[in-house]
């Protein structure tokens, strides 16, 4: 998610990494504070010893370690919709490809569309998509957790569970507590989203969501993880989706 955040800075907003520092630097101080900002910040605020940044001389291929893999396959077991993770991985995967991407590059015809809006309000449309979309992931997680619990018959404390996760590890973030007490008022909440803290902050910014991922599709910047939290998003809120017609089909 803030990979895609930056690239759309990068490729929609045509920012340089000062002005990316700053907005980070920014956020970092509200509600996206987090370890993954602040170290996203210091990152695109580092110089190489020539003086020139570092980032853009760092090959834009990634590995993955295994954590997202296992927790891909985890859901798919337990069938539950651990969407965002699973394109982020696939988006390591994907980058990886980096021959074929260059060869492609020179083939395949992108978008002709142009950014033309309000850069200030195009900013602050993409704090709130990515705010919005990490609740959705944190969400999806314990969506997750839930239905392993259920399977294995495990009685595990979620609000706990939080409250470790904000003790220096990577996904630490300042709305961990916020969690912790959805939990706390609801041991038997079924999906955080549904927790009247977290619904109220979701539809507060779920049509910036819209409105990033509908520029990046526009302008032909990929946003996989923003796109895959909306189309969760607008699934989960559906009383019909179409798999009817797949029953049907079957």
């Amino acid at each position: 998610l803030i990979c895609e955040a930056y690239n759309l800075m990068k490729d929609v907003l045509g920012m340089d990494q000062g002005e990316m520092v700053e907005v980070f630097d920014e956020w970092n101080k509200g509600e996206l504070n987090s370890f993954l900002i602040e170290i996203t910040r210091d990152i695109l605020n580092f110089k190489d010893n020539d003086g020139k940044y570092l980032l853009p001389k760092i090959q834009d291929t990634a590995g993955q370690k295994g954590t997202g893999k296992w927790t891909g396959i985890s859901a798919l077991e337990y069938g539950v919709p651990v969407t965002l993770i699973g394109e982020a991985v696939f988006a390591r995967c994907l980058s990886a490809l980096k021959d074929e991407r260059v060869a492609a590059s020179t083939v395949l015809p992108g978008s002709s569309v142009k950014f033309t809006g309000d850069k200030k309000e195009f900013l602050e449309h993409l704090r709130k998509a990515l705010y919005t979309s990490k609740l959705i992931s944190y969400a999806q997680g314990f969506m997750l957790l839930r239905e392993a619990a259920k399977v294995n018959n495990w009685h595990l404390n979620y609000g706990s569970i939080a409250l470790m996760w904000r003790g220096g590890c990577i996904i630490r973030s300042v709305f961990l507590g916020n969690i912790k007490d959805a939990f706390s008022k609801n041991p038997q909440l079924s999906n955080l989203l549904l927790d009247p803290y977290f619904s109220e902050r979701i539809s507060a910014s779920q049509q910036s969501l819209r409105q990033v991922v509908a520029q990046a599709a526009l302008v032909g910047v990929p946003a996989p993880a923003l796109s895959a939290a909306l189309a969760f998003y607008d699934g989960y809120r559906a009383a019909v989706l179409p798999a009817n017609l797949l029953q049907a089909q079957r």
